[in-house]
């Protein structure tokens, strides 16, 4: 249901900005059915699309009118929303506005994972359970580019031929637990030192078999009450770490210093063209449900998105 929703103009730090496009997150589809908790609104959406409307009180380098990619605390799934100006991205004119909102959470996510959570260092190999979904498309190009080797586990050969196209070393069906021989062939018996892990644990004690010594093993989605069960003798053998985190929760400052990486090293990536989106389906706004219920089913590979018909008004009544 589309409902009208009052958006104040930008406070200080802040963009106002007139969405194009939102992504759409698996944590959106878990706040429809629990509710979005007392400090965030309830309008859903964690990324965003579009064209700076006005621009809050000590915001420099930016203005009406550029094009912006953003992390945002939610409210994305709407025309307008409030940006932290020091989550957001400039968009080149080259690029497809629509499918810049599939890139803030999957940058984010995965350079907080990769590089602060699991501390990959140079060279080292990953693997990917859920390598064709938002995150995972965006995760191999960008870990390939840094000059990670990247395996990932796919339910079909279609993800897995998608996966190889993208960067990836190998692919493997995650429909049983034959990666782990194909990762322990591909790295000639010494395994991954590092898993990235979207499918509720559902693998792990074939992830710690697969995995380096003194591996790490990073969770995204906890399931639906997932249990992490594994020998304790197998985590012991292999010295492995197994943790994982919310993106959401982690304090604004955090998430300013991740955007200050991103700019750095990720997105002159991908302005070059290294790193791109992968659009499943755009729905329009008023087809939100629909969106939710193909992200559920589990099907898609890449980014579904939300189009929120953004444009760039003479006046929305708001001092720039």
């Amino acid at each position: 249901m589309v409902r009208p929703v009052t958006v104040a103009g930008p406070g200080a730090g802040e963009l106002l900005v007139a969405v194009t496009a939102a992504g759409i997150n698996r944590h959106d589809c878990n706040q429809r059915r629990r509710g979005p908790g007392p400090e965030h609104g309830d309008v859903p959406g964690l990324e965003v699309s579009g064209h700076v409307v006005a621009v809050g009180p000590g915001v420099t380098g930016w203005r009406p009118g550029d094009r912006v990619a953003a992390l945002v605390e939610g409210g994305g799934y709407a025309d307008h929303v409030r940006v932290r100006a020091d989550l957001a991205l400039p968009v080149p004119g080259e690029m497809d506005l629509t499918a810049a909102a599939a890139l803030p959470e999957a940058l984010f996510t995965s350079w907080y994972n990769f590089f602060d959570v699991a501390a990959l260092g140079p060279g080292e190999s990953v693997l990917l359970h859920g390598g064709t979904s938002g995150v995972g498309v965006i995760a191999i190009q960008l870990l390939t580019a840094l000059g990670h080797p990247v395996f990932v586990t796919c339910g079909s050969a279609d993800k897995m031929q998608l996966a190889r196209g993208l960067g990836a070393v190998e692919a493997f069906s995650y429909r049983d637990d034959g990666f782990v021989a194909g990762v322990q062939a591909q790295t000639g018996g010494r395994g991954v030192d590092m898993i990235l892990d979207m499918s509720g644990g559902r693998h792990s004690v074939a992830s710690v078999a697969a995995l380096a010594r003194r591996g790490r093993i990073v969770h995204l989605s906890p399931g639906d009450g997932a249990e992490f069960r594994v020998p304790l003798r197998a985590i012991l053998a292999k010295e492995a770490r197994i943790t994982g985190s919310l993106l959401r929760p982690l304090p604004a400052a955090e998430k300013a210093r991740i955007a200050g990486r991103l700019r750095a090293v990720a997105w002159p990536l991908v302005v070059a063209g290294r790193i791109r989106p992968v659009i499943h389906r755009l729905y329009p706004l008023a087809e939100v449900a629909a969106a939710h219920a193909e992200m559920e089913l589990g099907a898609h590979a890449g980014k579904i998105l939300l189009g929120c018909a953004g444009i760039v008004p003479a006046s929305c009544g708001v001092a720039a």
